[in-house]
């Protein structure tokens, strides 16, 4: 009977929070991917600051919730999955989950809804596949940057696409496909914009405009790879990416010295070239002349001797 009356509570809550939170504003970070491993992290991280008051996992393939946490109510979760999930909270604003003793049952798309007041929902969806590691991002960056160590940089989100813009995220993408990381996000509120910066790297500037900016110092390799920008519209979520490539100091004075081999090369290979095609002319010219000089020995009509007897 208490654990009835426990559910019924948790799924009254949960519908209240979604009828009032229905005329606010929702945004929709990116979909990503997880591999299906063991203690998988399932992140729901609001890049924004305010009141959690409602965090809900779903599954497609389940009717009901996989996992429901309510700051006065505690938490709740779906039978196949209560005893193996933990919400991680390590933020006030966190509603990732982490999921123990994975099944191939777990594989399928989750979406994850953590409302916050006053701001909104934030949402996102994660597909857990099983498959094999992949280290390499295979992404086609809009845009490719080169920094050398202890120079700086600036990072760009300019807005060249569609639609009203609310709210622009820059996230660190990481080595594995769907791992990233939210640096910083700039938020468009009735009172004017609002910055949230998550990253001590670098200095973030955001315009009335929403065009942000990352002005990274002193760059280190680390700081090398995808970034993504994600402008939350009213016609969805639209992405930018950015592939920064980091140069040590001995990869520069390594590129340096090819670029001087190369452009030694090419001097000397083309001033051989030159030589011979001089070397060439001289000769066609000689030839000529010789020519000239044989047809001048030569009269053109044979001269007719005639005999007298």
């Amino acid at each position: 009977m208490v654990a009835v009356q426990k559910d019924y509570w948790y799924f009254l809550v949960l519908m209240m929070s979604l009828y009032f939170l229905k005329g606010s504003v929702q945004m929709k970070a990116p979909e990503s991917s997880i591999i299906l491993q063991e203690g998988m992290v399932l992140h729901c991280l609001c890049p924004w600051s305010g009141h959690l008051t409602m965090v809900s996992w779903t599954k497609k393939s389940l009717s009901r919730p996989v996992a429901v946490y309510h700051p006065q109510y505690g938490s709740n979760f779906a039978p196949s999955y209560d005893g193996r999930v933990e919400f991680l909270k390590t933020t006030p604003m966190d509603g990732s989950i982490s999921i123990m003793n994975v099944t191939e049952g777990d594989i399928g798309h989750y979406h994850c809804s953590l409302q916050t007041y006053p701001q909104g929902s934030w949402t996102k969806d994660i597909l857990v596949e099983k498959k094999a590691i992949t280290t390499t991002i295979s992404i086609q960056p809009n845009i490719e940057l080169l920094a050398t160590e202890n120079d700086n940089m600036t990072i760009r989100c300019d807005h060249v696409h569609k639609g009203v813009v609310y709210q622009v995220s820059i996230e660190k993408l990481g080595e594995e496909e769907g791992s990233s990381n939210i640096i910083a996000t700039c938020q468009m509120l009735d009172s004017g914009v609002e910055l949230s910066e998550f990253s001590s790297r670098g200095q973030l500037n955001c315009s009335d405009a929403m065009e942000v900016s990352l002005h990274l110092t002193n760059i280190i390799k680390e700081d090398g790879g995808f970034y993504r920008c994600n402008f939350s519209t009213d016609s969805g979520v639209q992405t930018t990416t950015i592939l920064l490539n980091t140069l040590s100091s001995q990869e520069l004075r390594s590129l340096r010295y090819m670029l001087y081999v190369y452009i030694g090369g090419g001097v000397v290979g083309g001033t051989l070239l030159m030589s011979l095609i001089l070397l060439l002319t001289r000769v066609n010219r000689r030839k000529r002349r010789r020519e000239e000089y044989r047809i001048k020995l030569q009269p053109g009509k044979r001269q007719k001797w005639t005999y007298r007897e």
